[in-house]
């Protein structure tokens, strides 16, 4: 197989199924550095880890500082976002800080955004509120935007355009885990300054794959947001899948030559790019350089620019 350069985005190394454990048992050991090995033997060059909630920031810069291939976002995510209401002025400080100590890890604000279907955890005004927040965040770092979006569009939207200053101070944003309509696709993409990351969340439907297929290679990112959002054999996309790895479906059975069904790695980025080209009709290999050159500029280039000036 050929290895082509990749860069990960989007993943959420926190999770405990990276230490084994699932649903709060342990079902194997601890294999992240397994896991971290499998990737870098894969072809991929950078990771940035997922940050949700200034409670996991310490434990995601401590795994970060142990790699330079490692990077993190710092952010709350909208179902977090009840968080902020205890002190606000306290939390966003407590982001803020974590930022300014960290120039060389941090690369991202986020993963902030919107997520409608998942009320339950926050209601609709308070990710509003802190959303908007978090724009201001990257504004004054001039940080890029990672960015969540669920079943809330419009206003996700109607917020941004309203920011639209904050986010040409920024640079712009990456709508991650992009699964909507194709209408929402272009909506994203008339604003110049976001860009689309796919994932096996985004290649589900034949739907999903038509939107793909006319999204312009230069606004597309890749990622896995593992442990979730692999290709699965149910999904409309597994038909252009040409790299298979081997898996085991029960977690006990786990070795350190498999991965665990169900639980999606890093080094699965490459089944994302093959289904991608595969819709495309297009050379995996020249679009892998395409998508690993939008991604090291959006967010590598900005972050030097920042600690320089610092």
């Amino acid at each position: 197989m050929q290895i082509f350069r990749r860069l990960k985005m989007s993943l959420k190394y926190i999770d405990p199924m990276f230490r084994g454990i699932y649903g709060g048992t342990q079902k194997h050991t601890n294999d992240l550095d397994l896991v971290l090995e499998r990737s870098w033997k894969q072809g991929l060059q950078k990771m940035i880890i997922t940050v949700g909630t200034l409670y996991e920031a310490d434990e995601a810069l401590e795994l970060a500082k142990r790699d330079d291939r490692l990077s993190i976002t710092m952010g709350c995510h909208p179902t977090r976002c009840n968080e902020f209401n205890e002190n606000p002025e306290k939390y966003y400080e407590g982001l803020r800080k974590k930022i300014r100590e960290n120039p060389n890890k941090v690369v991202a604000v986020g993963e902030c955004g919107l997520d409608y279907d998942r009320m339950h955890f926050c209601d609709k005004e308070t990710q509003k509120t802190y959303f908007e927040k978090q724009l201001c965040l990257a504004a004054e770092f001039r940080l890029p935007l990672f960015l969540h979006c669920r079943s809330a569009h419009r206003d996700f939207m109607e917020i941004l355009e309203r920011n639209r200053d904050k986010l040409m101070n920024c640079g712009g944003g990456v709508v991650h885990s992009f699964d909507g309509t194709l209408e929402e696709a272009e909506k994203v993409i008339t604003n110049d300054t976001l860009s689309i990351g796919l994932n096996g969340c985004s290649l589900k439907t034949e739907n999903n794959l038509e939107v793909v297929k006319r999204l312009p290679n230069e606004r597309i990112m890749l990622e896995t947001d593992c442990p979730w959002c692999g290709i699965r054999p149910s999904h409309a996309g597994n038909k252009y899948v040409k790299t298979k790895f081997a898996a085991v479906k029960k977690k006990e059975k786990w070795t350190t030559e498999t991965l665990v069904d169900g639980r999606c790695e890093p080094c699965q980025i490459s089944q994302v790019l093959e289904v991608i080209a595969g819709v495309k009709r297009q050379d995996a290999s020249e679009l892998a350089d395409i998508y690993f050159d939008n991604t090291l500029k959006f967010f590598f280039e900005k972050v030097s620019a920042f600690t320089e000036s610092e």
